[in-house]
């Protein structure tokens, strides 16, 4: 397969936790690491074999590259990299200046001397991007220095002006590129106020930006049959699951570019189609604040999160490694059989780079909480603790790290003592669980904390806040999701956890209140 060469268009949202091999853990969902003072091996063999939770037809859970292929791909170097200001915000003389500076690699292991250094490393390992080839990212140049691009894509912005989910990096003195798929793009969230949240459900319009590329660049081509061709193929590329019947991404291969365009454009900020879900299933972005109490990663729960070692192999899958899986005869990097895969000459991440996010992931703080245990939050805990939420979002972490089956899937036998399973349907749309690639017939329950910050919700996202879930009138046909609903969806119903839509008016505004406090 190394000589194999995709143009990947990948979400890389990279779910890594660490913790400092300089101290002793007890043992618990919160110590993901043994006592050492060796940084873990990213990519081991038996480890990436028992690594992911099997597909919903396990005959085609993926098979991962070997070691040997993995760790002859280049490091990555990390350079310096600077703020992307939108052009009416952006200081004066800021590009002429960008263009005197030097290139500096500044990810250096012999200067990581204390865990406090290690952290900040990893805070640049979390801002450095994977690829800077613009024919490999959603992010050009002429995106962000056009006026018109952040007015159409509704772009987020800083109180500085600044765009916080990608960076300018100098690689050569004179030449400024535009940084593409670091982690900040899809986990960093833009406030109202114009803070921003590191590790947060990033709110960087994803699918929107897609949407603007694919309708600019077929305007541009020449061959504008050609230019479509290209486009299908990088879908099956991102969302190709052939072994599915009938293939529920087949329907792309009758699509146009705009209608293409348009079921990205149809996809809310803080929900993406990220490579192994689809523009119809796409998945909610998930909070990386308290990542390290999961105990499976992915709205599916696909990967089991048992050590750092499991988080810094996720990191791996997510920048191009689970493109070269097997699926069956599937493997998703042969898609484009004329061209060389981009692994070997985009790079990887070094154990000690990714040792380093996971620091910096671990240090995340959440943010102050402005809403306070007042007199009707204490009494939506009451709510809370009446109603038995507790047996699923069970205190402090709001989840009890367990995975629900979806509507049609029926549990292995050997499951109940492999993996954590409570034997519980709640009735939410299955196609993500049962129609993608990433699909393992679960979804992880996930923890309530940070839901003041978050949206949208629900593992599509089809619901934009709290008010909406609790809304009894969501499971109704003719309902208008205030998320997520698919390109040309007027209306449908949101079904399932059904949990709480029974509450009197007084009591759900309880609970809400409640809510928003963790």
């Amino acid at each position: 397969m190394s000589g194999k060469r995709v143009k990947l268009l990948i979400c890389t949202s990279v779910f890594v936790v660490g913790t400092s091999a300089f101290m002793n853990y007890a043992q618990g969902p919160a110590s993901k690491i043994q006592a050492a003072l060796a940084i873990p091996r990213t990519w081991d063999d038996d480890s990436i074999a028992s690594l992911q939770v099997p597909l919903a037809d396990p005959a085609y859970s993926p098979v991962h590259v070997s070691s040997q292929y993995y760790y002859a791909i280049p490091v990555r170097p990390i350079y310096k990299s600077f703020p992307i200001y939108a052009p009416h915000r952006e200081p004066v003389g800021y590009m002429q200046w960008l263009k005197e500076q030097e290139p500096e690699v500044i990810f250096q292991i012999s200067t990581l001397k204390r865990q406090e250094d290690w952290i900040r490393a990893g805070e640049t390992v979390f801002e450095a991007p994977i690829t800077h080839e613009e024919a490999l990212g959603p992010l050009r140049m002429s995106n962000v220095r056009d006026p018109a691009w952040y007015e159409k894509t509704n772009m987020p912005l800083e109180v500085s002006g600044a765009l916080p989910f990608a960076r300018y990096v100098i690689r050569q003195k004179g030449k400024i590129e535009v940084g593409n798929l670091s982690c900040a793009m899809c986990h960093v969230r833009v406030m109202p106020d114009g803070t921003s949240i590191k590790g947060a459900q990033g709110n960087f319009p994803f699918d929107r930006v897609i949407a603007f590329n694919l309708r600019e660049r077929t305007a541009q081509a020449k061959d504008k049959q050609q230019r479509l061709g290209q486009i299908r193929l990088s879908r099956r590329l991102l969302f190709g699951s052939p072994w599915l019947k009938p293939d529920p991404q087949a329907q792309i291969e009758e699509m146009s570019a705009e209608e293409i365009a348009s079921a990205h454009e149809a996809i809310p900020p803080g929900v993406i189609a990220r490579h192994g879900t689809s523009p119809f299933s796409p998945a909610q972005v998930p909070d990386l604040i308290g990542v390290r109490e999961r105990q499976y990663l992915d709205q599916t729960g696909l990967v089991r999160h048992r050590t750092i070692a499991d988080l810094m192999r996720y990191a791996a899958l997510n920048q191009d490694m689970d493109a070269l899986a097997r699926y069956g005869d599937f493997v998703p990097a042969r898609v484009f059989e004329d061209l060389r895969f981009g692994g070997l000459e985009r790079g990887r991440y070094s154990d000690e780079q990714l040792y380093a996010l996971s620091l910096y992931l671990y240090s995340i703080k959440p943010p102050p909480n402005p809403n306070k245990l007042d007199a009707l939050a204490a009494s939506g805990r009451a709510v809370f603790q009446r109603q038995g939420c507790g047996v699923c979002h069970t205190p402090p972490l709001y989840t009890n790290n367990r995975l629900t089956p979806a509507e049609g899937f029926t549990v292995p036998e050997d499951h109940s003592h492999r993996y954590d399973v409570l034997p519980i349907y709640v009735g939410t749309d299955p196609k993500l669980a049962l129609k993608t690639r990433r699909g393992t017939g679960y979804y992880k329950v996930p923890s309530l904390k940070g839901l003041w910050y978050r949206g949208p919700l629900e593992h599509s996202g089809s619901i934009a806040n709290l008010e909406d879930w609790f809304d009894p009138r969501r499971t109704l046909e003719g309902y208008v999701p205030s998320g997520f609903r698919g390109q040309g969806v007027t209306a449908k119903p949101v079904k399932g956890h059904a949990f709480g839509l029974g509450l009197s008016t007084k009591d759900r505004e309880a609970l809400i209140a409640f809510l928003r406090t963790l």
